[in-house]
Order: C-alpha cells, then structure tokens, then sequence
C-alpha cells in the first residue's frame, strides 16, 4: 500500500491488528460489493472499530486509525452471502472520507509505519511468557501462522487479541507504532487484569 491511497471502509464493533485473522459474514449489499470489487483486483479493504452507530444500517462513525486487510479465504454458500477469513495487513490513518450511494464509505488514507523502538527484555520476556502460556491452553491452530514468539511485535498484537481487553485497550494497542512502548502498554495492561 502506498504512503497514501484509498480504502473503502469497513466499520466493525472489533480491532483488527496486522497479521490477525478476521472471519466475516458478508450480506448487507454495499458490503456485499465491496468484496467483489476486492476479489476481482487482489485489493485490500480498511477494518475501523466502530465509535458510535452499528455495523448494520446507516454508516458507523469510526475511529480514525484502522488495519487494512486482505481476503484469504472466501466462499460463497448461497446468492446474497459471503463467508470470508480476512487477514490484517498493516495500520492506516483516515485523512477524509466519503459515503457513496450504497452508503459505503470510501477514505483516502495514509500509511503509518512501525518502529522497533526501545523494548525493555523484562517487559518482553513476559508478554512472552503470558502468550506462551495461552498457546499452550488454546492450542498452536488458534494463533495465526507461523508462530513468531521471539518477535515483539507479533507478540504484542496476538496478546492484544487474546486477552480480557476492553475494545477502547484494543484501539489503543493498535494505535500505539512503537513496538517497546506497546509492550509496555501492555505489561501495565496485563497488571490490570
């Protein structure tokens, strides 16, 4: 994805991280047309966390910072219906928006890189430790493939998914694109639970 370019935008009460897995139902039309729009051209589509509204009926107020993501897997069991596993790819800012004539929202948004950062080995060492132990409980098919336990940052997104957060937590995972600083967020976030 460019620095910039456009997305259409799919408001969901959830937060999609980068390399996360999403299954979706897909039966409201402007949905329904995006997904054929993303088939056709191998393009992805943006997820935002809802703010205020619902996923179904008028379109959502959002939040700003979203992931984009790429369909994996589709099928089709009847007219009207698509069953998707969609795959987080990489976080976006919306810069502005648009609602189109199916009430689909359309933004152009920009591309927000990671950086390492300063990871402190403690903090790591037990976000490591806390999803080694859930692996262990929920089984390796649980997490998205392949398993990259010694990597921060993979590390700090699927213990964002799997743990007991509030969707608000979650937003500020997501939103947060130093990898030490998110580790730590989620170390105080772990002694809160």
């Amino acid at each position: 994805m460019p620095v910039t370019s456009s997305l259409p935008i799919f408001p969901l009460n959830t937060v999609l991280f980068p390399g996360g897995i999403l299954p979706l139902r897909i039966f409201e039309q402007r949905y329904l047309e995006m997904t054929k729009s993303c088939l056709r051209d191998g393009t992805p589509f943006g997820v935002c966390r809802i703010r205020e509204g619902a996923e179904v009926g008028v379109p959502a107020i959002h939040e700003t910072i979203g992931c984009s993501a790429i369909i994996s897997d589709w099928e089709m069991p009847h007219l009207g219906l698509f069953q998707l596993r969609a795959r987080g790819v990489e976080v976006f800012r919306v810069l502005d928006s648009r609602v189109d004539r199916l009430g689909l929202i359309e933004a152009r948004i920009e591309r927000l890189p990671e950086s390492i950062g300063e990871i402190r080995e403690e903090a790591a060492g037990l976000c490591r430790r806390v999803l080694e132990a859930i692996v262990e409980r929920v089984g390796e098919q649980s997490l998205p493939a392949p398993l990259s336990l010694d990597d921060p940052r993979w590390v700090s997104y699927r213990l964002s998914e799997l743990l007991p957060l509030t969707a608000e937590d979650r937003q500020r995972v997501l939103e947060e694109r130093d990898d030490g600083r998110r580790v730590e967020r989620l170390v105080d976030l772990l002694r809160a639970v």
